[in-house]
């Protein structure tokens, strides 16, 4: 399923939307992102991170009409956008939870489909087109999201439908984990630092950009020493997927060595993002749940870390 066309729902997430005429200027001091590298044909991921660099949500985030949409985990948005609006009392921006004015779809080899709708997007990672209405960004190789105005939803679905098999929520998450995209979820909130999700190697955090929320934090993991924890991918042999936040064990540790961040079915076995401590994964002997559950297998994800090429973002 992963290698064939489809489109599904993104119906795990909400739309945050943060207007104005200052509210690029508002949430450059609040995100891991720069907003001056936003514009029509550009998109980027992004977190927010409390005072000691914790994620309270990660997002892909756009630039849309008078200001800016950032899409998350349904169950983060609430709390989020509590938490931002403390902030911008002092600003000329207005805060508030779009989400039901936006469907939002996930397309997998689909470009001939977005065509169709007048949508040339470039194949680059984090491109965006658009026409009157919808947005399409590239969130990764032959992977695209399109972002609908909820009163266009049932037509664009219809358009989809006649070209492209529909697909259930799993097949575009089993996508998002083979391009390494870790994502905070509601069982993860606060616990890892962007590094641990390597944010920073997928282009959703920028060194070059100055204060934000949680920055001192982010620039220390970055310049200082070796990330000890990071993102890994890894496959699992079990029915019953594992949710976020589940501790993963080595036998060479007491203790907890990392937590799962998404997962999916595949063909025969389940995949994985997970954080874990670089030292136990490399060890080669992880397992799920207790340090007696069953052996996850190491996979590769498709980037590199690379402090030097990141820091200059």
């Amino acid at each position: 399923m992963a290698d064939s066309a489809f489109f599904c729902s993104l119906s795990h997430e909400g739309v945050l939307a943060v207007r104005g005429s200052d509210a690029a200027k508002f949430l450059q001091g609040q995100l891991t992102c720069n907003l001056n590298y936003l514009s029509d044909t550009q998109a980027s991921l992004g977190a927010r991170c409390t005072q000691k660099g914790r994620m309270q949500s990660s997002f892909r985030i756009l630039l849309q009409g008078d200001g800016v949409l950032l899409a998350m985990a349904t169950e983060l948005l609430e709390p989020q956008l509590a938490d931002l609006k403390k902030y911008a009392v002092f600003s000329k921006s207005k805060l508030t939870d779009e989400s039901a004015a936006w469907a939002r779809f996930g397309l997998a080899n689909a470009d001939a489909a977005l065509s169709a709708l007048g949508l040339a997007l470039p194949v680059e990672t984090d491109s965006v087109a658009r026409n009157e209405a919808s947005i399409a960004v590239r969130v990764s190789p032959g992977r695209a999201e399109l972002w609908v105005p909820a009163e266009h939803a049932d037509a664009v679905r219809s358009q989809l439908a006649a070209q492209l098999q529909q697909a259930d929520l799993n097949a575009w998450l089993l996508g998002q984990i083979r391009a390494g995209i870790g994502q905070v979820m509601p069982q993860t909130r606060e616990l890892f630092i962007p590094q641990m999700l390597n944010l920073q190697a997928v282009g959703g955090v920028s060194f070059k950009k100055g204060c934000y929320t949680g920055q001192e934090i982010v620039a220390r993991m970055q310049y200082l020493g070796k990330l000890k924890r990071r993102l890994y991918r890894l496959s699992l042999e079990a029915n019953e997927l594992p949710e976020p936040g589940t501790p993963l064990f080595s036998p060479s540790h007491n203790s907890a060595i990392g937590e799962v961040v998404i997962a999916a079915k595949a063909d025969q076995s389940i995949e994985l993002l997970a954080v874990l401590q670089a030292e136990a994964a490399d060890s080669g002997d992880v397992r799920l749940g207790a340090l007696e559950g069953p052996g996850l297998n190491l996979l590769d994800l498709p980037y590199q870390l690379d402090r030097d090429r990141e820091i200059q973002r």
